[in-house]
């Protein structure tokens, strides 16, 4: 390899590790699951508008990210040296201008692809995203406001479809998500230090409630065997995954089982998402599970925090 090939590469290494690439592929799911919950409600869903709005939660979450390890730089010095911040790859003032940018273009998007709606939702994703990272991070309100950035995402999925009169049923998947995702954030709250046991069990609790969500909007929609048993089996293999990580992270809560154990729930927001779509169709399950592919492959080469 010639050596601006190779400097290329660490660049592009460096940036993709300061984004946590495989977390992107975690956001379009979200938004996926909004356009499905639209789809259910009657609504047409406009397929050009849910592309664009799948970019923009792309472009949104690698803002937060980025704007994240800005603010976290003075901590990150000493509890993850090896992040690009700290380790001298890229300097603070990049970082933060980058995660600016990421958040403008972001909500940008989502007015040309699907109107003012979508724009105020982004807009105000983003100004949780930005919250969280800089003044919400470590507490109770903060831990909320990550789960709430989740849930503005599926929301945001919505916006592909025109005006939807939603029922009851549907109100109950954003708001699980908010209530999984703080439940992880607790727990990771301490990740590269010392994790309070409790906080592994909250988090374990938040997977529980997430799955029983899912057997119960399937008992309350009724929808067909094929539907019903796709969901359950994706609530199995849920289950199974965050289990096996929280498992030793209970047991022996300290950074080589609590980081994984983060990862894993983060990763595994994808299937409860497919489990949720199931309900309204196989093939939205399927356009939900399609990015844990490049997720889960991408964590093998990049840290998923």
């Amino acid at each position: 390899m010639a050596v601006g090939e190779s400097g290329l590469s660490e660049r592009f290494t460096t940036y993709a590790s300061l984004v946590r690439v495989p977390n992107l592929f975690s956001a379009p799911p979200d938004v996926l699951l909004g356009a499905a919950l639209a789809s259910a409600a009657g609504a047409a869903v406009s397929l050009p508008a849910l592309a664009g709005l799948c970019l923009a939660a792309v472009l949104l979450y690698a803002g937060g990210t980025t704007l994240n390890d800005y603010f976290d730089a003075p901590i990150d010095r000493s509890e993850r040296p090896e992040r690009p911040i700290p380790s001298g790859e890229v300097t603070r003032r990049t970082a933060g201008a980058l995660g600016g940018s990421l958040l403008v273009v972001g909500v940008a998007l989502t007015f040309v692809a699907a109107g003012t709606r979508a724009g105020a939702i982004a807009a105000g994703l983003a100004a949780v995203i930005a919250l969280y990272d800089g003044a919400l991070k470590g507490g109770p309100v903060g831990f909320l406001a990550m789960g709430g950035a989740r849930g503005l995402n599926v929301l945001l999925g919505t916006a592909a479809a025109g005006a939807v009169d939603f029922p009851t049923w549907t109100l109950a998947v954003p708001a699980v998500v908010v209530l999984y995702i703080a439940a992880v954030t607790y727990m990771a709250a301490n990740e590269a230090t010392a994790t309070p046991r409790k906080a592994v069990a909250t988090a374990a609790a938040g997977v529980v409630v997430a799955a029983a969500t899912v057997f119960a909007v399937i008992a309350t929609v009724g929808p067909p065997t094929v539907q019903a048993g796709l969901a359950a089996g994706l609530v199995a293999g849920f289950l199974a995954w965050t289990g096996r990580a929280l498992e030793p992270a209970y047991a022996d809560p300290r950074p080589r089982t609590v980081g994984p154990a983060v990862g894993t729930c983060v990763l595994a927001l994808v299937v409860l998402d497919a489990a949720f779509a199931a309900i309204v169709g196989v093939g939205w399950a399927l356009a939900v599970l399609v990015f844990l592919v490049p997720a889960v492959g991408l964590a093998r080469l990049f840290d998923v925090s």
